[in-house]
Formats: structure tokens, sequence, C-alpha cells
């Protein structure tokens, strides 16, 4: 065991090496999701950046996951704003948030977390690569110079619809901007370069920082000496200098005088818990060292996170795939990143509002669009299909249907069809049948599989109704350790058909059972 001494050298050296440009990556991405799951819950501002700092430095505190990075929670915006809206005040909805901690508490404490073993890696694999896709869609419009940020909303085809980031398409013609497409593709050029020729020279100076630095003071520069072409200000990031001006506090007196701050703090909960679970079960799979997140601790974190969330006016917090995978691309090793992020998001609030307002959206696009093509990149889809057709159907229907609806439905469509391949070989691996033949006599030999269940009966049935008369059947159980007692039944109905039809029958390892005649 290493001394405390230790421990803590080890520490500032990873932070040095790896955790503070990680950390750096991270709040560039987080600052504009903040913002956006605010205003996409029509909530204050100041309510997104509360969960995301809250987020940020209290759950890697308690927390055992190394990458993952906690902050307001983008598929519950639509929640949120109808609760809201139901709720009648934010005051009474954030009472919701903080009881939506303490369920949250109660599931870790009784130990409820451990579902997300069952969910098959390829549609964890398929969740990734759809996150990432829409993460390179949803930036689309913003690397064009469109003054309408949409970092938050799940669904792909939104963006062709009138409710997304497009909402007309020919304003979208009518607000692409030559200045934005210039400031982004030269950011393109410094993420790429920096990270291939000189990320190594000059560790000390994260890739994101130097991209979001240079896109910046070119948009700086070009308001200065080119103010024809300088961006509109709603194309940069706008935060209040008075963002404290709009913390609301929960009112307790609320929370037995109306029934539905329970409910919405139970639908909170669990939706919540299930974002985050499918979270840290993704980003456990890009651990490079393969670490693997307690769950049922991780829910007690992200619990106490929302309580406090919701005792100062913040959103709803959980696990971000986005933000963790941005980490773990940045080459983030543990803890100290998440809980630095939520550090720089607390100094940019408090000290550092008017510098946060010269970048430029289409900057942070680009770094969003760099972390989706990293969770999407070709040479993994490859991959997966090299690995067969169980993998690879699984796994393309999981991206679809995430694209096609939202993340947790996406999810539960993706685990429907693995259980269906489940249930196909299932369905075909309960025996196996040879034939052979001696003289005039045709032998058939079937050999049930280690577990036949129910689900083998159909096919057996018709395996046995189909053996012509004065054949000679063998079946064999001694390769299984579970045979269910509707096949056993199968099989001792086949006793007396055998006997009608002149079939000589003999069994091995097969139990005797009573067969019960339903009138």
């Amino acid at each position: 065991m290493f001394s405390p001494k230790r421990k803590l050298h080890y520490h500032w050296l990873t932070f040095k090496k790896h955790d503070f440009r990680a950390s750096l990556t991270v709040f560039f991405v987080a600052l504009p999701l903040c913002l956006g799951v605010a205003l996409a819950s029509n909530a204050p501002i100041y309510s997104g950046l509360a969960a995301g700092i809250i987020g940020g430095m209290l759950i890697p505190l308690i927390s055992r996951s190394e990458l993952s990075v906690s902050g307001p929670a983008a598929g519950l915006t639509a929640i949120c704003a109808g609760a809201i809206q139901e709720l009648g005040s934010l005051e009474i909805f954030f009472i919701a948030v903080a009881v939506s901690g303490l369920l949250q508490i109660a599931i870790g404490l009784l130990k409820l977390g451990e579902f997300t073993h069952f969910i098959p890696s390829a549609v964890i694999k398929g969740m990734l690569a759809a996150i990432g896709i829409l993460l390179i869609s949803k930036q689309i419009p913003l690397l064009l110079g469109y003054n309408r940020p949409d970092f938050w909303r799940n669904e792909l085809f939104n963006i062709i619809t009138f409710n997304s980031a497009f909402q007309q398409m020919e304003s979208l013609a009518d607000n692409i901007n030559p200045t934005a497409i210039g400031i982004a593709l030269v950011c393109f050029g410094v993420l790429h370069g920096w990270k291939k020729y000189f990320s190594q020279r000059f560790a000390f100076l994260p890739a994101s920082f130097v991209t979001v630095l240079s896109g910046s003071l070119l948009a700086w520069l070009i308001s200065r000496y080119l103010p024809d072409y300088q961006l509109n200000p709603s194309q940069l990031v706008q935060i209040p200098e008075n963002v404290f001006a709009s913390v609301q506090l929960p009112d307790w007196s609320g929370i037995f005088k109306n029934g539905a701050v329970w409910k919405t703090a139970l639908v909170i909960a669990l939706v919540a818990t299930m974002e985050t679970l499918l979270s840290i079960e993704a980003i456990d799979k890009l651990d490079p060292y393969n670490r693997v997140t307690p769950k049922n601790r991780e829910l007690i974190a992200q619990g106490l996170a929302n309580f406090g969330s919701g005792m100062v006016g913040g959103l709803p917090v959980t696990a971000v795939i986005v933000r963790s995978s941005a980490n773990a691309e940045a080459g983030g090793k543990t803890r100290v990143s998440a809980f630095a992020h939520g550090i720089w998001l607390l100094l940019a609030v408090l000290l550092a509002t008017p510098l946060l307002n010269f970048i430029p959206y289409c900057v942070l696009a680009v770094l969003l669009a760099r972390t989706g093509y990293n969770l999407a990149k070709p040479s993994m889809i490859r991959l997966v299909w090299r690995q067969g057709r169980e993998q690879f159907l699984p796994f393309i229907v999981s991206i679809g249907a995430i694209l096609f609806t939202d993340l947790l439905i996406g999810v539960l469509i993706g685990i429907a069809y693995s259980v269906y391949f489940l249930i196909k070989h299932t369905y075909r691996a309960g025996f196996v049948l040879e034939q052979s033949q001696e003289g005039h006599i045709v032998h058939y030999h079937f050999r049930l599989g280690l577990n036949v269940s129910f689900l083998n009966k159909r096919r057996l049935t018709e395996q046995l109704d189909r053996i012509p008369e004065y054949a000679v059947v063998h079946i064999s159980g001694t390769d299984s350790v579970y045979i269910d007692h509707d096949v056993l039944e199968i099989i001792q109905s086949f006793r007396s058909k055998a006997k009608s039809k002149h079939i000589e029958l003999h069994t091995d390892g097969i139990q005797e059972v009573e067969t019960i005649e339903l009138h």
C-alpha cells in the first residue's frame, strides 16, 4: 500500500501530465451543454451552471468511476420543461429534484444498480456510435454559422423538422455565415495539427484550450479589423453578468401539498438512474485500464448531487456520456479531471464571464464534432462487422433506434432485439438431429443440448412428428445440465405414439415424467 504522501504525489503527477489537459477539454465541452440544457428545460441559465458545478465537484469525491463526468441531464430536458409547467413554479420543481436525489440514494443503498450487466456489449457499442453520430450532426448548423445552438436534443431527425436547430429550412440558408465556416475550418486545422505535431513538445497546453484560444482570437481580430465580416453576438457564448440574480431556492412548504412533486421526483429519479447506469457502462468500455465502476456507489453519489442541486436551485444531474467520452479521448486518467472541470466552471462563472462571451459557438462545435467522430469511428464499425451478424445486427438496430427515438427507448429496442437473437439461437441449439441408415431401417439420433428449455418444444415436436413408421429413434440427454419439464413431457408423450407407429425408441439420460391430460 502506498503512503498518503506517495498517493498525493502520484495524483499530482497524473494531474499535471494527463488530467489537467483533460479537465480543460471537458470544461469547454461542458460549458455549452450547461447553457443548452438550461435553455431547453425552460430554466434559468444559473440552474444549468449550478448542476454542472455540483456534478463536477461533488460526485468525484464519492464515486469510484475514474473517467465519467456528470452534469445537467440532456435526456431530462423534456421532462424538466413539462414538470416546471405542471408544478407551476421553479421553487416547487427544485423540491422534486432534491427528492429525486433521495430516491436515488435509496436505490443505491438497496443495491439495485447492477442490472446494466445484462445489457449486451453490442448494444452499448451501438449507443456510443449513435451518440457520436448525433454529436456530429448537431454541430453542422453551428459550424455553418447558424445562431441557435442546439447541443441538448437527442433525436437525429429533428434536424430536418421544424423542432430543432433548423426549425425552418429556409432560415438555415439565410443564416449561413462564411466567417463562422472559416473560423471552424481553421480550428479543425489547429486541433489536428496541435495533436499531431506539438502535443508532445508542449504537453502542458491542451489541444482543446489552444483551439478555443485560436478561434476566439481569430473572431476578435476579424471583429476589430474586418468589422463587415464579424460574427453576430448570437453566434457567441452568452452568459449574463448577473447570473446569480436568477437564483431561486426550493419552496419546501409545497412538498406535502402537491402530489405531483412526488410523481415528478420519481420520474426524474428513474430516468436519471437509467441514463447514469448506461453512461457508466459505456464509459467503462472506453477505459484503457478496464476499471469497473461500482454501480450502487455511483447511484449514491448521483443522488447526493441531485439533492444538492435541487437545494441550490439546479437542474437534475446524471453521468453524461458526451462529457465522459471527451474526458477519455483527451487522456483523462483519474477522477481529478472531472473534479477540476467543476472548479473551472465555478471560476469561469465567478471571474471570467466577459472572456467566455468571446468564444464562438462554432469553435465549441469543433470540439464536440471531434468527440463524436471518436465515438463513431469507421474502424470501430468495421471491427463490429467482422465479429459477425450476431454482434453487428443488434449494433446497427441500436444505432437506428436511438437516432429515430431517444437514448433510453433506443437502448431498450436494442436490448429487445438482442433478446430475440438469444431466443432464436436457444430455439435452434436445443438439440442436434443426426440421421443414418442400416439396411432398410432409418435411425434418428437426437442429442439434447446443455440447456433445453420450453423454447425448444415446437421444433422438437415437429421433428418427432416427421419420423416415419418402423424407424429407430435414439434420444440422448447425457450432455444436458437442464431439461425443461415441458420437453420431458413431449418425449414422454412420444413413447405412446412410437408404439402405435411401430417406432423403436431408445432414451438415455431422459427422466420419465407423468403427463397430465387436460379435459
